[in-house]
């Protein structure tokens, strides 16, 4: 089975680290995803919002990597919207695990924030979603 395509969003002012972690993750040998890494360290535009939609495009799914500050993350706030527009899957990952984590603004109420191990990310990323895989709200 060919590996899904992800595309990360996170605050990258705050959780670079977390990004890194999910990153090894994709290194193990059963891993179901890789990284297709939007990262885009510019002011937020029209041009920043033209080439975001187009690497979330290009992906099978997002990721949102949810810390402390998420909810004050302009440019993850503005890559759900955008996720929300190309009507692409996606799913919240709780980062810090003893942390109060926030979901990002433009994140619909219903949308659960998942525990991050390994088994709830690649059941996530298989398309499972709650209640098989336990949120943490």
């Amino acid at each position: 089975m060919a590996k899904k395509r992800a595309f990360i969003s996170f605050d990258f002012d705050h959780d670079k680290d977390l990004r890194g972690s999910l990153v090894e993750q994709t290194k193990h040998p059963d891993s179901p995803f890789r990284i297709k890494d939007g990262s885009v360290q510019e002011p937020i535009t029209e041009k920043w919002k033209k080439k975001a939609r187009e690497l979330i495009r290009k992906a099978d799914l997002i990721i949102v990597i949810c810390g402390e500050h998420t909810h004050d993350a302009a440019g993850v706030t503005a890559e759900v919207t955008i996720v929300h527009e190309e009507n692409k899957p996606y799913f919240l990952l709780k980062g810090r695990r003893r942390k109060a984590c926030k979901k990002p603004r433009s994140a619909r109420s219903s949308d659960k924030m998942y525990g991050w191990t390994w088994e709830n990310l690649r059941r996530l990323i298989n398309g499972e979603r709650y209640p098989d895989v336990p949120a943490v709200e």
